[in-house]
Parts: structure tokens; C-alpha cells; sequence
């Protein structure tokens, strides 16, 4: 099988199938385009979700705190305690465990999430450092996101721009290969979005006014996250290329290295599907909070396209992201 996470059939068929039990307290169940489980809780709704880091070998403590908060965030929640896992090669030394340590309380603090617990082991059974992390987050119940209540026509708005953390791992990772074709500036600069990827603070404001579906774009950037979205949904969606928000270092790099910047890991940026009449009390709110917003599509009885050079073509599945052609 390719690098990366197992294609939407395998994940159907060989995973999801194969989950049989079923209790009254989850309120949303795994499938394709949901970022969390829900649980019942009373009043409260506890909201779940996991993630490794496996693309990266620089801040990786830093990013795997964002990336299971942006997942809570997706479904409007507020991160409350985060499980951390740690798999070790033999050649991992104490500096480094604490580099990874150290970056993770710093962005748990930024967050006001806690690390309430996890598992830290050294083992031959990985080739180098694996971080996998759970955060539990809670929501009024009244909040919880229904994919179900999308309606055709709602408006389909991302936040920021997009491939904001594949273009920081790619800055990071093949920086010795970038620096000749970069000016410094452009290279602190690509490396500086590691800084933009949490989406917390969009998913708080969007849960608070209420939408029927968010989703935290990673794996497949944004194309694989909208028709992911499209899945959950069970609807269509048609979007506009030339409305998508690609910062100039992103697309320079992607031309340097011949790669996708709408297939690109693309934790940072918040796909939201609004209401009409959410749309605009959306955009402000944001806005107000220094939040980059774009509306660029809507959502249409069936069929996921993009309109490019004035011609609709299909926004198909791939199994790989563009982050693994390079890395």
C-alpha cells in the first residue's frame, strides 16, 4: 500500500466494518470526513479525537498538540486534556525527549489544554520518533455539529491559506536543498507557519454561532479535504480555484519542487460549511479575531468540482499527499 493514510475504500471496508458494537451514549461515530467521536455526557457532549505525526522529524512536539486540538476544534470544542504517546528508536537520546517535551508544554499552554497522561517507550519497533496524541475536549451538547443539517447551497468558507504545515515541515525538513533557491526571508518565512497551525481559535467562534460541518484539512490538503467533506456530507460540492488563498512562498516552493499546493498537508486551515445566512456574521467574526477568511464554493446536490481555467472538472480521491513526493 502507498505511503500515507489508508485510501477511503480500505478504510470502509477493512476498518470501519469491522466496528460492531454500538452504544446509546456515542453521538458520532467514525466515517469518512469526521474528525471526532462524541459521547453523551448530560448537558455536555465529551468530544475525542487521535493523531501521530509521522511526516515530520522537526517540531513534532509542537505539532502533535495542534494537530488533535484542531480535530476537537472541528466540531466547535473547547481542548481540555491531551494523552501523549511517545515511540522511541534506541538511538533517541535525552535531549531530544526533552526538545519534544518541552515544545509540547509550550503549545499546550498556548492552547489552555493539560497533558493529563500518556506512555513514553523506547523501542526497536519504529526507525524514528513516533508521537501519537488523544485530546478530549467538551461542547454544550446543543452545539454538537450535525453533518446531516447541511443543506444544499450553504457556503463552503477555509480559513487562512492552504498548505500551511506542509510547506512548514517542507521548509524545515529540506531547507539545505531550498537555501539556494529561497532568499533567507523567504525561508524563515515558510518555516514561521509552523505558528499558524492550530485552528482553535476558528473552531471556537464557528461552534459558538453554530454550523452544521467543519473539517480540519490534513492529509490530501484541500482537495482530499473537500471531498472528504462531500462523503460526511453525503451532498456535492463545487468550489472555485482562483478563490482559494495561496500565500506567494507556498507557491513558490511548490513550483521549486513540482508539487500541489491544493494536495499539501494543510493543518492551519478550517474548511466550514455555513448557512447563507451565517455566512456573513462568520467572515466578521473572524475577521474581527485576525483570522484570514475565504468563501469559495458552495454545496450542490451531487458530484465534488473546481472550476479552473473557466472549465468544471472532477475533484477526484488520491491515496497519497503531495507532502510524501518529497519527503
Amino acid at each position: 500500500m502507498k505511503i500515507g493514510k489508508v485510501s477511503n475504500e480500505i478504510l470502509q471496508e477493512l476498518v470501519f466494518k469491522n466496528i460492531k458494537n454500538r452504544r446509546n451514549e456515542v453521538l458520532t461515530r467514525p466515517a469518512i470526513g469526521e474528525d471526532c467521536g462524541v459521547i453523551d455526557f448530560g448537558e455536555l457532549a465529551c468530544v475525542v479525537s487521535t493523531d501521530p505525526i509521522t511526516g515530520a522529524s522537526q517540531n513534532i512536539g509542537k505539532l502533535s498538540v495542534h494537530i488533535s486540538c484542531n480535530d476537537v476544534a472541528s466540531n466547535g470544542a473547547d481542548p481540555v486534556g491531551i494523552l501523549m504517546t511517545i515511540l522511541a528508536p534506541e538511538t533517541t537520546t535525552t535531549k531530544e525527549l526533552d526538545k519534544i517535551m518541552k515544545e509540547a508544554a509550550d503549545t499546550a499552554c498556548e492552547l489552555d489544554v493539560e497533558i493529563i497522561g500518556g506512555h513514553t517507550e523506547i523501542t526497536n519497533a519504529v526507525n524514528k520518533i513516533v508521537i501519537s496524541t488523544t485530546v478530549i475536549g467538551i461542547q454544550p451538547k446543543n452545539k454538537v455539529p450535525n453533518s446531516k443539517n447541511v443543506k444544499v447551497g450553504d457556503k463552503v468558507i477555509i480559513t487562512k491559506s492552504v498548505g500551511i504545515e506542509g510547506i512548514s515541515i517542507i521548509a524545515s525538513e529540506l531547507e539545505s536543498k531550498l537555501k539556494d533557491k529561497l532568499s533567507a526571508n523567504e525561508l524563515e518565512k515558510a518555516k514561521a507557519f509552523i505558528n499558524s497551525v492550530s485552528v482553535v481559535k476558528e473552531g471556537k467562534i464557528c461552534g459558538e454561532i453554530g454550523v452544521p460541518y467543519m473539517h480540519d484539512i490534513t492529509e490530501g490538503g484541500l482537495l482530499g479535504g473537500v471531498w472528504e467533506a462531500s462523503r460526511c456530507i453525503d451532498k456535492g460540492i463545487y468550489i472555485e480555484k482562483d478563490a482559494i488563498p495561496v500565500d506567494n512562498i507556498t507557491m513558490k516552493i511548490c513550483n521549486i519542487l513540482n508539487i500541489n499546493p491544493l494536495r499539501l498537508i494543510s493543518s492551519g486551515s478550517m474548511l466550514i460549511i455555513s448557512p447563507v445566512d451565517k455566512v456573513e456574521d462568520i467572515l466578521q467574526k473572524l475577521d474581527q479575531n485576525n483570522i484570514q477568511a475565504s468563501l469559495i464554493g458552495h454545496v450542490t446536490e451531487e458530484g465534488i468540482k473546481i472550476m479552473e481555467n473557466k472549465e468544471i472538472k472532477d475533484i477526484d480521491f488520491l491515496e497519497s499527499d503531495e507532502l510524501y513526493k518529497v519527503i
